[in-house]
């Protein structure tokens, strides 16, 4: 497990298409994109020249790749009678008889995906190029404009789909469960938020692209329409910042037997593409951190004297200071939703520093020397160790011992070997040596003030992580202090770290 840092980083992760996102608030696992949530066409193209090559994504993943198809297309003289049951056919209505039959002992079932020549469900997204949608469009165009061409196309496609997969969660997640009772309207409204809201923003986007795009497919300048458009994104900020929330009730959801039931068999069905509903709730955020990507891409295509040159450079400075502004308040965000959850068992351990925090540097789960399990909060000005329980059904974090001041706080890296391990059973089988490894210590540099703990990260990579970010948030720290006056609205750069983000596990819960 990584440390948790906090808030949406730009240079982000993940696709969910999953990039893990940069951004991330518990999770944060991974951002995710709308592109290659895409299916991959099976048709087969006649060639048509040289193709552009592929578009930077957040993440270096590659493309999905298209392959031909097993069966040939029939022939209109085919007739029912003379159409095969092919063995990749055969295969397919096994898998279906096969989902449906466990299906039948569940609360919820779903009809199979079938071909449908109109579209509906059963219709699958094109993954083509631009070059190869408009067959003509690129013959008199030199190289940079195709590529040019490309991303703007790249840009249109991800709205798009990115429109359909929030029509695609509201009418299979939230509606169902809404009709069904699974959860309550005030408990979906916590989990999907402002979602809702979001499919005609990205729809305007789409339909200004549309209307500029001329009858051979090019598009010449969109950067006017983009400054007038970004502004909209301010509405992500409420989604953001309600991320955490969401994600910790749905994880808590998900412990019951029918939440349990209905998302497992949803992941199953043909709409969802296999994936968890989170990766849908999860593609505004990662749309998000991908304009900037998009329109630097863009912007290294168009030549200088190009119209558009000025205006794309403008529309990057405003996006970032967008997603710098949501990040800023989507950490805040997240550190109050924990602050709000840690619980004391004396009153002297209620430091001020605590309330005073305003950003969640990283947080996740440590050992101790003695192999309890401890989940760590580093505050931007004090570290907080605390202990997984439940209280009303409702997880929460037990401070353990005496919260330290990042200014009183002594930081030691323990090499191998070195740290004293006691305690479990478990541990009385593995070597030594093989026990007393990725450990470090934290103490106060007055020891009458608290107890010193020496803490055991899950791998050495995990244990440098945890390292470089309290040492980070040390020297911070002292500058603060150093100089009071100084605003705290600059976000801190251990915010970056938000891919090595460790999750809370739940089912792990230690009481007492």
């Amino acid at each position: 497990m990584r440390p948790k840092a906090m808030a949406m980083d730009v240079t982000g992760k993940g696709e969910a298409v999953d990039e893990g996102d940069s951004w991330a608030p518990v999770q944060r696992e991974r951002s995710y994109t709308t592109g290659s949530l895409s299916d991959s066409s099976g048709l087969k193209r006649r060639n048509q020249g040289a193709r552009a090559p592929a578009l930077v994504t957040e993440e270096k993943e590659p493309r999905n790749k298209r392959v031909k198809p097993v069966t040939k297309t029939l022939s209109a003289s085919s007739t029912p009678q003379q159409v095969k049951v092919t063995p990749l056919k055969k295969l397919s209505l096994s898998i279906q008889r096969s989902i449906g039959s466990r299906s039948e002992n569940r609360l919820f079932s779903f009809s199979p995906r079938t071909r449908n020549r109109d579209g509906g469900s059963a219709k699958k997204r094109s993954n083509k190029l631009w070059s190869e949608t408009f067959d003509s469009a690129g013959e008199e165009l030199s190289a940079r404009e195709i590529k040019r061409q490309e991303v703007i196309f790249e840009l249109m496609q991800g709205e798009r789909m990115l429109v359909e997969d929030l029509h695609l969660v509201k009418k299979n997640y939230y509606e169902p469960m809404l009709k069904l009772g699974i959860m309550t309207e005030e408990e979906l409204n916590q989990i999907f938020g402002i979602l809702e809201t979001l499919p005609p923003l990205h729809q305007d986007l789409f339909d200004r692209l549309v209307r500029l795009r001329r009858e051979d497919g090019t598009l010449d300048q969109m950067g006017p329409t983009m400054l007038d458009w970004l502004p909209c994104l301010h509405a992500y900020k409420a989604y953001c910042c309600n991320q955490v929330a969401a994600k910790a009730l749905l994880d808590h959801k998900r412990r019951n037997s029918s939440v349990h039931n209905f998302l497992q068999l949803c992941q199953e069905s043909a709409f969802s593409r296999k994936l968890d509903v989170w990766s849908f709730l999860d593609l505004p955020r990662s749309r998000l951190v991908k304009y900037p990507l998009l329109l630097k891409e863009l912007l290294k295509h168009t030549v200088p004297e190009h119209p558009d040159h000025a205006a794309l450079s403008q529309a990057i400075s405003v996006i970032q200071g967008i997603i710098s502004m949501i990040n800023n308040k989507a950490g805040e965000a997240e550190c109050e939703y924990y602050r709000k959850r840690l619980c004391y068992l004396y009153e002297n351990q209620k430091e001020e520093d605590v309330c005073r925090s305003r950003l969640l540097m990283c947080h996740g789960e440590l050992k101790n020397n003695k192999g309890q399990r401890l989940h760590a909060f580093l505050f931007e000005m004090i570290l907080v160790l605390t202990r997984l329980v439940t209280n009303n059904d409702q997880l929460e974090f037990q401070v353990y011992r005496q919260p330290i001041p990042l200014p009183e706080l002594v930081l030691e890296d323990l090499p191998d070997g070195e740290a004293r391990v006691s305690g479990s059973i478990r541990g009385a089988f593995t070597a030594a040596n093989e026990r007393a490894k990725n450990f470090f210590r934290v103490s106060f540099r007055d020891r009458s003030r608290g107890q010193a703990h020496t803490l055991q990260a899950n791998d050495s990579f995990n244990k440098q992580q945890w390292i470089s970010c309290i040492r980070h948030a040390m020297v911070a720290s002292r500058e603060q202090c150093a100089s009071p006056g100084t605003s705290q609205d600059t976000p801190c750069t251990l915010i970056n770290l938000s891919d090595l983000s460790l999750n809370c596990h739940e089912e792990k819960m230690e009481d007492g």
